[in-house]
């Protein structure tokens, strides 16, 4: 386990934000760093105005991402930077106030989220190459861009990348990042304290503006028109936005019409779950970047138990190192599926509580080109019916526990070569297709959640 300070950071801030939500965290808990790790006692550091109210407030919370990241037996401290004593989460020192950042709906962009990070994959090659488009061209091409797609499959890492990424090709560039709950509580924080002013300055004075889980904007109507207006100002003076969402725009049915359309008048890039050569890849990523000693057979049954969210995955990773080093036990597939036991299961995608079988991913398949199941498993070479059917290959491949040959089997007794083949010529299609990709990622979504895909278009 690694002790470096900023590696520290890195791992306990991922927790600290999924424990306390984006707002509270971007407003009290982004600004705190890792001074020390001094064997079972770490140090965190807070500014002078804040450190009370975060040592009182969220001590608990920092002790328990601190033991989930770092093991049961560390002892975290608060303190100001340059300070020679380390006060314990929650003590509250005499004679202190707390104070929220004068910039409480602004945040950092993350250290390790650039475009050299990233891992590209089936899921989200197309957003990926929006990203650097935009990155390398702010203002020009595609702006608005929005990137939507389940939490966990790393349309916040782009957000951040394009940011980091316009700031090392011009330094003086004004970038500004934000989650939209956190613009709705600068926002309101405005109006109370009769700093509008600032606050539109403060956004609409921007090259470059980055807002994370924009369907935060739904069902405030005040701040949904504040934020119509910031937009609206940012195009006119060309700067770049770039938004992300957990769904599409017109699946944004809370907002306006007119703001919908904002959204979806540059690009639209959606982001799919990981596939297993991704989930894989993430893992030996991470693993190297850490200095964490996770050979393939342990991450093998991490990218098997952790299939669609990212962040759990880095997540499954840490913990299971983590347990390893201090139990001081070999890490080792076995170790791997015992620590995982609890949080992810081994079985197979569930819909409405079942389990995913191969005739579950037919029928989606069936419905979606509105086709038969006869069809689906005919010797038809029909392009309407050879697209889905090896779609279906494909996607039973990533959404069932069946076999090469099991999956051959119930596709009309085919072998297991036609399906790898299918498997092969699907995943260059959806690289290369935009529209097959989007019919695919909507159909692999719909079974990774019980939900219904909508028609697909039969055209090959």
């Amino acid at each position: 386990m690694t002790r470096d300070p900023a590696s520290i950071w890195d791992l306990l801030s991922a927790d600290l934000r999924d424990a306390a939500g984006p707002s509270l965290y971007e407003m009290w808990l982004a600004p705190l760093r890792v001074a020390r790790l001094d064997g079972a006692d770490l140090v965190l550091t807070a500014p002078a105005q804040t450190r009370a109210l975060v040592a009182e407030r969220f001590g608990r919370m920092l002790q328990t991402s601190a033991e989930a990241v770092l093991g049961p037996d560390v002892q975290v401290h608060v303190e100001q930077p340059g300070s020679q004593g380390a006060g314990r989460a929650g003590e509250l020192p005499d004679g202190r106030s707390a104070q929220p950042r004068t910039e409480a709906y602004a945040a950092s962009l993350h250290p390790r989220q650039s475009f050299a990070q990233f891992v590209i994959g089936d899921g989200n090659r197309f957003s990926h190459a929006a990203a650097l488009a935009v990155a390398e061209n702010p203002g020009t091409a595609y702006n608005p861009l929005f990137l939507c797609g389940p939490p966990g499959v790393g349309k916040t890492h782009l957000l951040h990348a394009i940011g980091h990424y316009i700031q090392a090709a011009d330094p003086g560039a004004r970038v500004v990042s934000t989650t939209a709950e956190a613009f709705a509580n600068g926002f309101i924080s405005a109006l109370n304290t009769k700093t509008i002013a600032a606050f539109k300055d403060h956004f609409r004075s921007t090259d470059l503006l980055l807002v994370d889980d924009v369907q935060f904007l739904m069902a405030k109507a005040k701040t949904e028109e504040e934020f119509f207006h910031t937009f609206n100002a940012l195009r006119d003076t060309g700067a770049q936005v770039v938004l992300t969402s957990d769904r599409s725009p017109q699946d944004l049915a809370a907002l306006e019409e007119r703001t919908r359309d904002r959204f979806a008048s540059g690009l639209v890039a959606p982001l799919g779950p990981p596939d297993r050569p991704t989930r894989m890849a993430v893992l030996r990523k991470r693993a190297a970047l850490d200095g964490l000693d996770a050979g393939d057979d342990v991450l093998d049954v991490l990218a098997d138990r952790v299939t669609t969210n990212l962040r759990a995955l880095e997540a499954a990773l840490v913990r299971t190192v983590a347990y390893a080093s201090l139990t001081q036990r070999r890490l080792d597939a076995g170790l791997a599926a015992e620590v995982l036991a609890d949080l992810a299961p081994p079985q197979a995608p569930t819909i409405g509580g079942g389990r995913l079988s191969v005739e579950a991913v037919q029928a989606a398949v069936c419905a979606s080109f509105d086709i038969t199941h006869d069809e689906l498993l005919s010797a038809s070479r029909a392009a309407g019916v050879t697209w889905p059917r090896q779609l279906a290959m494909y996607l039973a491949r990533e959404h069932t526990t069946a076999s090469l040959p099991a999956i051959g089997a119930r596709f009309g007794g085919r072998g297991h070569t036609t399906v790898m083949h299918a498997c092969k010529r699907v995943a260059a299609r959806i690289a290369e297709d935009p529209a097959a990709r989007v019919i695919a990622e909507r159909l692999s979504t719909a079974l990774s959640t019980g939900g219904t895909a909508p028609p697909a278009d039969r055209a090959d």
